[in-house]
């Protein structure tokens, strides 16, 4: 049993990024039109569909309408999965990306020099759609408060991961992250106790931020530093994704792992669950297993339809708002009540005509036009890559 353990795991190393001959050649569509599906909800999806309750009022509606905000503390709500597959998705193009360059010829030195832009750039661009730089004033400006924060903390993390360790230790070393973080909070004692941990008072992960950042702290009811480790692991999750995507199985047997490793996922995190609660705002590591369960089925789906069954007719939207997803995400988070001011502008005379629904109707026309700029960046073959 133990020497077909290490086989298996000795065997794995051909997925390494630096390794050519496990390119599939195969052209893949789901990751943008995922991409795309993820930052809908972004773009003003989320309040569009949360509208649908003050029309319906109904049990229905008003599902929709709580799932459409983060759950408040413990348990898990749909709005809850935006963020990790945002992360997910970055794991998953980076074995992509990483072993176009190195099979190019890029020396590690020239991927660092891009990797360190990249996180110098997407830093202050969180800092400017929520960690309120555009104030210019030292008083109200958050250093740590964002999700492209979390990204370019995850990347990094990945970056050294995929680079310097074996696939085999790039598992390891990621499992090693989740435990990482679960000894600190579960173990370490804040203000002389541990029975806190998983309280939204008196837990590691807020107090450290408090401590470390004080008043350049994000927001009071999340938590960065430390989960930065488990970034890195959800990172790592979309890269392990990455490398079943880019081998060389065949279509249905990339599925059926696909579908394996995100029941396994889903379960493992349900099973820590019981004595690490799932957390999304201070990312535990049941967390990272739950909600990186969950963005493995959701790739499967898409690459079942678009690339298996290759149904792409009504899909296109998702691959547009995809293709430029760092764009789509900073315009919508500085320009949102632009965006929806502008529709408003077309749409108030129907104000008294439809009542409740023109707060779903306003973000709409507002997720719109900012839609028709993203389109126009892709007729053009405009792409923003950070």
């Amino acid at each position: 049993m133990f020497t077909r353990i290490k086989s298996l795991f000795r065997d794995m190393e051909v997925y390494q990024v630096r390794n050519a001959t496990v390119l599939s050649g195969e052209r893949v569509t789901s990751v943008d039109a995922l991409r795309g599906f993820d930052m809908f909800w972004i773009m003003g999806g989320d309040l569009a569909f949360k509208g649908l309750d003050a029309i319906f009022h109904n049990k229905i509606s008003g599902f929709i309408s709580r799932n459409m905000d983060h759950s408040e503390w413990l348990g898990f709500h749909f709005y809850d999965i935006i963020m990790p597959l945002f992360l997910f998705l970055v794991g998953v193009s980076m074995v992509y990306s990483y072993r176009k360059r190195l099979i190019g010829g890029a020396t590690d030195s020239s991927i660092w020099r891009h990797t360190v832009k990249r996180i110098l750039i997407l830093w202050v661009l969180g800092m400017m759609v929520q960690g309120q730089l555009l104030t210019y004033s030292i008083d109200k400006i958050e250093f740590y408060s964002n999700t492209l924060q979390a990204i370019a903390a995850g990347y990094l993390i990945a970056t050294v991961f995929i680079l310097y360790l074996p696939v085999r230790f790039q598992i390891l070393s990621t499992a090693g992250l989740m435990l990482a973080y679960w000894a600190l909070v579960a173990l370490v004692p804040v203000d002389g106790t541990t029975s806190n941990a998983y309280e939204m008072q008196g837990n590691l992960p807020m107090y450290f931020d408090q401590m470390v950042l004080g008043q350049f702290r994000g927001w009071w009811h999340y938590a960065w530093i430390i989960p930065s480790l488990n970034f890195g692991a959800t990172v790592m999750l979309g890269v392990f994704t990455g490398y079943i995507m880019q081998s060389r199985l065949d279509q249905l047997k990339k599925l059926y792992v696909l579908i394996l490793l995100g029941s396994s996922l889903l379960i493992l995190g349900c099973i820590l669950n019981v004595w690490h609660p799932v957390l999304k705002k201070i990312w535990t590591s049941s967390f990272v297993l739950f909600s990186g369960g969950i963005c493995v089925l959701m790739l499967a789906v898409f690459y079942l339809v678009m690339d298996v069954w290759r149904i792409r007719k009504g899909m296109r939207w998702m691959i547009i708002i995809g293709s430029n997803a760092i764009v789509a995400y900073v315009l919508w988070h500085l320009f949102e009540k632009n965006f929806v001011g502008m529709a408003e502008v077309f749409l108030n005379g129907a104000k008294t005509w439809i009542g409740n629904a023109f707060d779903s109707l306003r973000y709409a026309g507002g997720f719109l036009i900012l839609y028709l700029i993203l389109w126009y960046m892709y007729r053009n073959k405009t792409f923003i890559k950070i």
